[in-house]
Order: C-alpha cells, then sequence, then structure tokens
C-alpha cells in the first residue's frame, strides 16, 4: 500500500510547506509510530512509508499544525484516523488547513 498526504493552507491560497507528519497504528497496548516525514514546498508527502509496515487495522496521520502556523493556532493538531481493509490500495489523505479550522476528505 502506498499512503499520501496534501497540506493546503487556505488563508493564504498556497501548499503548507514544512508540515511535520506522523503516522501511528493502533496496537494492542495503544499507538505507535510507524514513520514521520515532513510535506514538501508543494505541501506534499508520498513514498514515506515502507510497504511493509501496512497491515489491516486503524491508523491515524498527525499533523503539528502548531509548528506550521505558530504561535496563535487555535488547532495545535490535526490527527485524522483511519482504517485500512485493503493494505494493497493506495490512500490520499489531503487536509485543507486555515487557522480556525480544518477539513479532510479520502482523495484518489
Amino acid at each position: 500500500m502506498t499512503l499520501s498526504t496534501h497540506v493546503l493552507d487556505t488563508c493564504r491560497g498556497e501548499p503548507a510547506a514544512d508540515v511535520q507528519v506522523t503516522l501511528q497504528r493502533l496496537g494492542q497496548y495503544g499507538w505507535v509510530t510507524v514513520a514521520t516525514g515532513a510535506t514538501n514546498t508543494d505541501g506534499r508527502l508520498s513514498d514515506w512509508v515502507p510497504a511493509e509496515q501496512w497491515l489491516v487495522g486503524r491508523y491515524g496521520l498527525r499533523f503539528d499544525v502548531a509548528a506550521y502556523q505558530g504561535l496563535g493556532s487555535f488547532f495545535p493538531e490535526v490527527t485524522v484516523v483511519f482504517d485500512v481493509t485493503d493494505p494493497a490500495r493506495h490512500l490520499h489523505v489531503p487536509l485543507l488547513l486555515s487557522k480556525f479550522g480544518y477539513t479532510t476528505y479520502r482523495g484518489s
């Protein structure tokens, strides 16, 4: 399976570069970090999780919004939790970000 994300800053109308992203998997004893990375200058992060890491289960993408937006961010972090039911399928999880809100969806 492959996973990609794209973070867009809707206040500035541009990609959000250097957003730190952590992928976690829910295990028997809680959340375990699988991979970490940062968005590029186009706000994208892809090909950052080894294929053998993917299992059926619950995952979370944690976006460090405070480090990107600086002081005054209402949401210091955004975590998007999703279920993997087919480890062979590509997932794209975009994040649209503003100072006082965010939205996400399953992309293609």
